[in-house]
């Protein structure tokens, strides 16, 4: 399924790849409904009001799978970003290479009905419905293009560094909390795209720390589970802040 939904286009080096919509079934559309109605039942009152805006700007609809032909020029005209197609986990050094450039590598294969709650790696539904909708917002795009820039100079000339921005990417773009006026919400991808961890990380049992950079730096974490710690926002203006925080310390 995964290699079906993409299709190869000339490049040079590397292959460029496509969203090929066509190949889309029934039973795949179904699978996205059924995400997109449980999610959108899920978020409202949890999930941060930028993410919300922003699945109304972008225009994902339970009706169908999104269209990478349609989301790109939506996405452009509104920040300047725009989703490149991988067929996979692409490795840091690439991943913040394109964030730097205003590209975000999504994969086109959906999860399948009986993979609704579990998948070893990231689906299309993780990597649009997930991250798009907060793409549209002008501060966190500008935040996540500027973190790629500061991740790929800084790989190029002190490999060791990298694993400081893989971690604060971690920990905000895919697992953040953010303290709003009503109460406390997520805005982290790999939480707004999973059931169980939305209600989970809002809960009574994982760890929820005031947002520090030394925290992040200092906190390793693991894939293949449900987080224990959670560092929440006091607003999202934090995220560049903490950027340029950690941009001083490594030319000190």
């Amino acid at each position: 399924m995964m290699t079906s939904l993409i299709a190869p286009v000339a490049s040079a080096a590397l292959p460029l790849l496509t969203q090929d919509y066509s190949r889309y079934t029934a039973a795949d559309q179904h699978v996205w409904q059924l995400l997109f109605d449980r999610q959108m039942a899920l978020l409202p009152g949890r999930a941060a009001d930028a993410f919300l805006e922003g699945v109304k700007q972008i225009g994902f609809t339970r009706d169908t799978i999104p269209d990478f032909r349609e989301i790109n020029p939506r996405l452009r005209e509104l920040t300047g970003w725009e989703l490149v197609v991988v067929p996979g986990l692409v490795d840091d050094t690439e991943f913040f290479g394109l964030l730097a450039q205003r590209k975000f590598p999504a994969t086109t294969w959906l999860r399948k009905l009986e993979q609704l709650d579990y998948l070893e790696e990231p689906d299309m539904f993780h990597d649009v419905f997930g991250h798009v909708p907060l793409l549209t917002n002008p501060g966190f795009a500008q935040f996540l293009q500027q973190l790629g820039e500061a991740a790929q100079h800084h790989a190029n000339r002190w490999p060791g560094n990298l694993e400081l921005f893989t971690r604060l990417y971690w920990f905000t773009a895919e697992f953040g909390l953010v303290q709003q006026p009503e109460g406390l919400r997520i805005y982290g991808a790999g939480l707004l795209s999973s059931h169980g961890e939305v209600k989970f990380s809002l809960g009574e049992q994982p760890t929820r720390l005031p947002f520090t950079l030394d925290g992040v730096l200092n906190t390793a974490f693991e894939k293949d589970k449900f987080q224990e710690l959670y560092f929440v926002l006091s607003d999202l203006e934090q995220l560049p802040q903490a950027l340029q925080q950690l941009l001083a310390r490594l030319v000190e």
